[in-house]
C-alpha cells in the first residue's frame, strides 16, 4: 500500500529510512479499527497523525540511541488507540479520558495486537505524570517525553493557525470600516 497520502511532515518526507519504519509498523498502519483515529480531533489534528508523529519521532531517537526501536514504533504508534472523543464534553469527563486513555488504549491494543511487555508499558505509562502509572523502561521514558514535546508543538501549531484566521477576519472587518 501507498502510505504518501499520510502526513509525515517535512523531515519524515526527507529522511530515508521511513520505509524501514514503515515496514514495521505497516499492519497497525493498514488496520481498519486503527484507521478510525485519523477521523477523532486530537490537539488540533487527528489522532492518527498525532500518533504518527510521536511513534516516528520516538522511532528515530530510540534508533540512534541505540533502544530497541521496533518496539518503540509499534508501541508509540497505539499509545493513544482509544475512540473517545472529548469534544463539547465537561471538564469532568474529559479529566477523566485524559487520565484513563492509556488503560483504553492498551485495552484496544491487545484486542487486534499481539504485544510484549515493553510495548505495553509504552502504552500504559505515556501520560505519567499526570496518569500514575511510572514506566518501567528507558523506551517508555522516551516515548512519554516525545509524546509531550508533540503535543506541545502541535498545540501552538493549531492556536497559531487559529490566530491567523482571526487577525485575517479581524484586518477585513477594519479595512470595511474605514471605507
Amino acid at each position: 500500500m501507498d502510505w504518501s497520502n499520510i502526513y509525515w511532515g517535512d523531515y519524515m518526507k526527507n529522511h530515508t529510512n521511513k520505509e524501514d519504519y514503515t515496514s514495521l509498523v505497516q499492519d497497525i498502519l493498514e488496520h481498519k479499527e486503527f484507521k478510525k483515529l485519523g477521523t477523532i480531533v486530537h490537539h488540533g489534528n487527528n489522532r492518527m497523525d498525532h500518533s504518527l508523529r510521536v511513534s516516528y519521532y520516538s522511532y528515530k531517537i530510540g534508533k540512534m540511541l541505540t533502544l530497541d526501536y521496533e518496539k518503540i514504533a509499534r508501541g508509540a504508534l497505539l499509545h493513544d488507540f482509544f475512540f473517545e472523543v472529548n469534544e463539547g464534553e465537561e471538564k469532568k469527563t474529559k479529566l477523566k479520558t485524559l487520565m484513563k486513555h492509556p488503560e483504553y488504549a492498551l485495552e484496544n491494543a491487545k484486542e487486534y495486537f499481539e504485544l510484549s511487555d515493553l510495548e505495553s508499558d509504552i502504552i500504559l505509562t505515556h501520560m505519567f505524570p499526570v496518569s500514575p502509572k511510572v514506566p518501567k523502561y528507558l523506551e517508555s521514558w522516551l516515548v512519554d517525553a516525545v509524546d509531550d514535546a508533540v503535543s506541545i508543538g502541535e498545540r501552538f501549531y493549531s492556536i497559531r493557525h487559529q490566530l491567523s484566521a482571526a487577525m485575517s477576519f479581524m484586518f477585513v472587518c477594519f479595512l470595511n470600516y474605514l471605507r
